[in-house]
């Protein structure tokens, strides 16, 4: 099995103890040799400025390429992109561009407006920008506010044709869903990479509660071996076995890139890297 190229997501953290973990997530993960890390944006825009500073400092003090998401929610165009040129004058030159979602209990997405409609808009003033790499998120998954499953693929094609050079997928359970998923791209004339998402199973509640906001569907035979793994006591056990099991059938189909949601708890991440023989780079100039 060949060794795939990994990055990272991590949020910003709200708090002093919260700074800690992230910082401990970095340097548990760091060593792996990510490709590039990433720094979420709240719902709702919450966590812009954190975001901000979170970015500044990951790409000052880690060593890592780091990527900062940005949304189209609650700001004017004029205010989302003089975040975008801070962040190029600080040298970050990687962005996820999201539509975002809307503050919690607001309902249904509204644009600013003097806003960005889409985040179609949004990538194509970045990419007028001419400074950034551009990812974006797609859904082999059926998004909650879309029509069909090709309305997924049209909006992800929309966004590479307006600038984005590679998509994110939301996080997934099946290797199949990724790979019917990847066919109809590829079929859409999508030729931008797709790099599946993974999301380690840290907290079983809180996986399923998060899956069915986003519309990742949970299949029966997880849900039954959760059941089964809690009364036993061996939860992490299997969360480790089954994500490692879902990248392996994801490399054994082709797949050379995995991004995995970290949660900022790297332990799981980590565990399942290393069963893929993703091991520590050491430095060798240090070694005398």
């Amino acid at each position: 099995m060949s060794t795939p190229d990994i990055s990272f997501e991590f949020f910003p953290p709200q708090s002093l103890e919260a700074s800690f973990r992230l910082w401990d997530t970095v340097q548990t993960l760091a060593p792996l040799d990510p490709r590039f890390v990433s720094v979420t944006y709240g719902a709702g825009g919450t966590t812009r400025d954190l975001t901000r500073d979170a970015v500044a400092t990951l790409h000052k003090n880690s060593g890592l390429s780091v990527a900062a998401h940005l949304t189209c929610v609650n700001a004017t165009r004029d205010e989302t992109l003089i975040i975008a040129h801070d962040y190029a004058e600080a040298g970050v030159t990687d962005i996820v561009a999201l539509r975002g979602d809307p503050p919690k209990g607001a309902g249904p997405f509204r644009a600013h407006p003097e806003g960005f409609a889409s985040s179609v808009e949004l990538i194509a003033a970045l990419a007028d920008m001419g400074k950034f790499n551009i990812r974006v998120g797609a859904y082999p998954d059926l998004h909650p506010e879309a029509k069909d499953a090709q309305n997924d693929i049209d909006w992800l094609k929309a966004k590479i044709d307006a600038g984005a050079t590679e998509a994110l997928t939301q996080f997934f359970f099946d290797a199949e869903t990724f790979f019917r998923f990847r066919d109809a791209c590829e079929k859409a004339g999508i030729d931008a990479p797709i790099t599946p998402g993974i999301l380690p199973i840290e907290n079983w509640s809180g996986v399923q509660n998060f899956a069915k906001r986003c519309g990742a569907h949970v299949p029966d035979w997880l849900i039954n071996a959760f059941e089964k793994a809690t009364r036993d006591g061996r939860e992490d056990l299997l969360a480790t076995a089954v994500c490692t099991e879902l990248c392996s059938n994801l490399i054994d189909g082709g797949v050379d890139k995995l991004h995995f949601y970290t949660l900022n708890r790297p332990e799981l991440t980590r565990d399942v890297c290393f069963a893929l023989g993703i091991v520590p780079q050491v430095d060798l100039q240090n070694v005398a």
